[in-house]
């Protein structure tokens, strides 16, 4: 690093300008009372620890998202300034500093009251700060090496500040905007999917497969009201990060730690915006609104990867306002609690339990979707919206759905109609009581419309790449003959091309939703060929 002066200004550095420490005066060298600045254990022996033994990393691929002229970041350092850094914020702040002063223990957090995550994080960067100086004054003293350029500094108080408070050295990769799926292939191979549907390979997020695993199992255990399991005899992890990415991992049951973190791009959507980017013609977006104010049950299919929980979301845009909702998932993924659409949302989310299995099967402190369900009917909901239906929890759809309050659901499927023996399926797996003329019964009883999305990369005349997600067909599901158990009226597609046009063949009780603002002119005049071009 070259020798200059830092001259790009921090995060708040002055302990005494920031709310927690307005109160009194504070000692040079010290923060609230007794608390030292410099500890004289834990810091300068794992500094001294870290620099006697730098890790010399490899210097990230042309195809990294750091440019090849910034000097690695030596992430053994990183890891000795976070030990310091938490100490002292332990120091000042109490044994519970990482909780809210809402959520912490009074007996063991005396001092962390008042104390919000923000204000953690203000005094966090003070903290980072000081210790950043104090390391680059003994460097220059000591004559070991060069003091850091301000764009390095900085560099280095990001990364300390996302292991302390985010995600370590994940993070820089959940805030890429150009990403949609981070796949960790071991500790060493990491990819990012981008949004035109290409790859990039960039920097490890660990120096090594137990490194990662050991990261893992802190992010599985560092909920105070859902931990999750992560272990041999429990090698699938899934959970909602910060920021509200879906992270999904498993290791030792394949050959190295792997883990896919989707980010949620869309996390406020509506129809309209799904109009604009061509993704469903406007009369599909008037039919599925009515279906949506009329209170239809809608499932909503796909591959991966194809919008499903983000079309769920633009769905749900059309909910008035006044309804009270009850969300159901196995992860937080709808974040309809945060979107200020809705006055009152109700979000459980299961709970797998930790600890001994019981007599029933099931971990200590288990909760799944089907408890939430019945709790819920005692919330004065309006509407029941259940989740991503991989398995049996098809039976809380179900349950939801026979409620009459226009339930709202996901699967994967590759079609309409697969959807609908996907959804067979999970019913089955039950257990033995639940036959498929049951199932079927059930889902042509309650299940009023499938909408279902594909997607594509296609490859532009410039050789780049363009991911391409739309509404292939919009089905009306209604009981049919014995046989089938079910009759499908395909009001738009299918399409294997582009968004679904309408195909003007309507049910009779599609015309119902006029009250609900269906415009049947509107949607005839697309099946003519009157109405919207792509």
């Amino acid at each position: 690093m070259t020798s200059q002066p830092s001259a790009e200004p921090l995060p708040p550095t002055d302990p005494a300008a920031l709310p927690l420490f307005a109160d009194r005066p504070v000692r040079a060298g010290r923060v609230r009372g007794d608390f030292s600045l410099r500890p004289a254990v834990v810091g300068p022996a794992a500094l001294d620890e870290a620099r006697r033994h730098r890790t010399a990393l490899h210097p990230p691929p042309a195809t990294s998202r750091a440019s090849s002229d910034e000097t690695p970041i030596d992430w053994e350092l990183v890891r000795a300034f976070r030990t310091v850094v938490a100490g002292r914020l332990t120091a000042a702040l109490g044994g519970d500093w990482r909780q809210d002063a809402k959520t912490a223990d009074p007996a063991t957090s005396h001092r962390a009251v008042d104390v919000d995550r923000e204000e953690q994080e203000r005094y966090g960067w003070a903290v980072i700060h000081d210790v950043l100086k104090e390391h680059t004054a003994d460097v220059v003293k000591a004559g070991t090496g060069d003091a850091w350029t301000s764009a390095e500094q900085a560099r280095m108080a990001q990364a300390i500040f996302d292991a302390v408070f985010r995600l370590g050295r994940l993070q820089p990769l959940i805030d890429d905007d150009r990403a949609e799926n981070i796949f960790i292939l071991g500790h060493d191979r990491v990819l990012l999917q981008l949004v035109d549907g290409s790859r990039i390979q960039v920097d490890p997020v660990a120096d090594s497969n137990e490194e990662l695993v050991d990261f893992l199992r802190f992010l599985a255990n560092r909920s105070e009201s859902n931990p999750r399991p992560f272990s041999e005899s429990t090698p699938r992890l899934h959970l909602k990060l910060d920021g509200g990415a879906r992270l999904a991992a498993t290791a030792w049951v394949t050959s190295s730690p792997t883990v896919v973190v989707r980010r949620h791009r869309h996390r406020v959507d509506t129809l309209a915006a799904w109009v604009d980017r061509g993704c469903m013609t406007p009369a599909c977006a008037d039919f599925l609104a009515a279906a949506v104010r009329g209170k239809w049950s809608v499932v909503v299919a796909g591959p991966m990867s194809a919008g499903k929980t983000t079309l769920m979301r633009a769905l749900c845009s059309e909910i008035p306002r006044q309804e009270v909702l009850g969300t159901f998932e196995t992860e937080y993924e709808l974040f309809l609690r945060e979107t200020g659409h809705h006055d009152v949302v109700v979000d459980w989310e299961a709970r797998p339990g930790m600890g001994e299995i019981g007599a029933d099967g099931r971990a200590a402190g288990a909760f799944d979707l089907d408890e939430a369900l019945n709790d819920s009917f005692r919330f004065a909901l309006d509407r029941q919206i259940v989740g991503e239906i991989r398995g049996r929890e098809v039976w809380t759809m179900i349950k939801a759905m026979e409620s009459g309050t226009g339930s709202l659901s996901t699967t994967h499927a590759a079609g309409a109609e697969a959807a609908i023996r996907k959804l067979v399926t999970c019913a089955m797996e039950a257990g033995g009581h639940v036959t498929r003329d049951l199932a079927l019964e059930k889902l042509a009883g309650c299940l009023d419309v499938i909408v279902q999305l594909n997607r594509r990369v296609v490859a532009m005349p410039d050789g780049s790449q363009q991911l391409r997600r739309w509404v292939s067909e919009v089905v009306v599901v209604e009981p049919g003959e014995r046989e089938m158990g079910y009759a499908l009226t395909h009001l738009f597609g299918p399409s294997t091309a582009g968004p679904a046009r309408a195909t003007g063949l309507m049910s009779e009780r599609c015309k119902d939703l006029t009250v609900d603002g269906f415009d049947l002119d509107q949607y005839q005049a697309e099946a003519d060929g009157r109405g919207w071009r792509a």
